[in-house]
C-alpha cells in the first residue's frame, strides 16, 4: 500500500499534516476531503483565503487538492 502525505496550502506557503500509508488515492482522497472540512471549520480564518489540502506521493508529486471553502451545489458534478 501506498503511503500519502497531506499539506494544507496557504498561498504559496506549504504546512505539512502529516502523511500515512493508506490503499489507494480515492481513500487519500477522500481523507483530504475530510481533512479540508475539519480545518475550515476548526480555522475559519482559512476560509475564503483560497486555502487547500493536497496529496503528495513519496516523491512530491501532486496527486490530489481538494478546496477549504465549500463547493456550491451548483457547481458540483455529483
Amino acid at each position: 500500500m501506498p503511503y500519502y502525505y497531506f499539506d494544507l496550502v496557504v498561498g504559496e506557503e506549504i504546512k505539512n499534516q502529516g502523511g500515512i500509508i493508506l490503499e489507494d488515492i480515492e481513500v487519500a482522497s477522500d481523507r483530504a476531503d475530510q481533512l479540508a472540512t475539519e480545518l475550515s471549520q476548526v480555522k475559519p480564518e482559512l476560509q475564503h483565503r483560497g486555502c487547500a489540502v493536497r496529496v503528495t506521493d513519496p516523491d512530491h508529486r501532486e496527486l490530489y487538492r481538494t478546496p477549504l471553502d465549500p463547493v456550491p451545489s451548483w457547481r458540483r458534478s455529483d
